[in-house]
């Protein structure tokens, strides 16, 4: 075996790392139960399928019928913005054939989460039903954006 000194050139040689993996929340119009538990898991993997088609990591998704979390992973040439946008646009086409009165609420929460963070967001993504026994979805929002120190506006809760 030839030393690694020996191999790797003296010096700096350009490449790029990336992690980021997001935890994204978004919700039914008017946070209505419009995700029924029928065809919710049906759901939750045409969600990281359609991720993973946009070239995401699909780490989990999970929710409660009137919210999503997914945990994802972006390259460098991912913009949250349009990911979404086209994971809800894809997905609100496959659940109008669920529901005729599906909608997606506009707007989003993404979250950066550290790679050691991982497992403990997938626990809590994949224990919404319980998770909710006692909070609100919109409450869940609202202590997320306070986690992340965001500044909201009260009138998108209503």
């Amino acid at each position: 075996m030839v030393p690694a000194s020996d191999v790797v050139p003296k010096f700096f040689v350009a490449s790029t790392y990336c992690s980021l993996p997001v935890h994204i929340v978004f919700a039914t119009k008017d946070r209505r139960p419009l995700i029924d538990a029928e065809w919710r898991d049906d759901l939750f993997h045409y969600l990281g399928g359609t991720a993973r088609k946009l070239e995401a990591t699909t780490f989990g998704v999970g929710g409660t019928a009137d919210h999503v979390h997914m945990l994802i992973g972006l390259k460098t040439t991912h913009s949250v913005a349009d990911l979404m946008r086209e994971i809800k646009k894809s997905s609100s086409i496959w659940a109008l054939t669920k529901r005729a009165d599906f909608a997606w609420q506009t707007g989003y929460g993404a979250f950066g989460i550290r790679a050691s963070e991982i497992p403990v967001t997938l626990n809590y993504i994949h224990r919404q039903e319980e998770h909710h026994r006692t909070i609100s979805s919109a409450d869940e929002l609202r202590k997320l954006l306070a986690e992340f120190e965001f500044v909201y506006n009260e009138e998108y809760f209503d």
